[in-house]
């Protein structure tokens, strides 16, 4: 599986709000709702924020994984956001989060949420993905590289 087809250009956000964990996970939520992909953002919000309750999924390096499973997907959802400054994401390394994939999945489908998960960790440790990634500002240019490198 590569990265860059599980993705679309409306679903990559550059600008996120470097507030906080849930604020920026309120961002996130309401922008995948605004594409029309999920019905309820406070849904798919307070379910974020569930997950992050039982271990940050920040994992080091500047880069998070927040994920859930959210009930009536037809199929896995993958958003990438940036925030600019950093945010502080709990991360093992403590060091503020500043790349975010977002990924939901419909609960029938454990193994495609795994297999994204996985793909994404993949992508990240490759050859300085994230911080080509974070040099990009426009939606398009993320969603190229992002087809571009795996």
């Amino acid at each position: 599986m590569r990265l860059g087809p599980l993705t679309r250009p409306d679903l990559i956000f550059p600008d996120l709000p470097a507030t906080d964990c849930s604020g920026l996970l309120r961002a996130f939520a309401d922008r995948v709702a605004a594409a029309g992909l999920v019905r309820d953002a406070e849904e798919l919000w307070s379910r974020l924020l569930e997950r992050e309750k039982l271990g940050s999924t920040g994992i080091g390096r500047g880069v998070a994984i927040p994920h859930c499973k959210l009930a009536g997907l037809g199929s896995g959802i993958v958003a990438i956001g940036l925030a600019h400054g950093g945010v502080d994401f709990g991360a093992p390394d403590g060091a503020p989060v500043s790349v975010f994939f977002l990924v939901i999945s419909p609960p029938e489908a454990p193994a495609e949420h795994l297999q994204t998960l996985a793909t994404i960790s993949r992508w990240i440790r490759a050859d300085r993905h994230t911080e080509a990634l974070r040099d990009l500002e426009a939606p398009q240019a993320i969603w190229d590289f992002l087809q571009e490198s795996g």
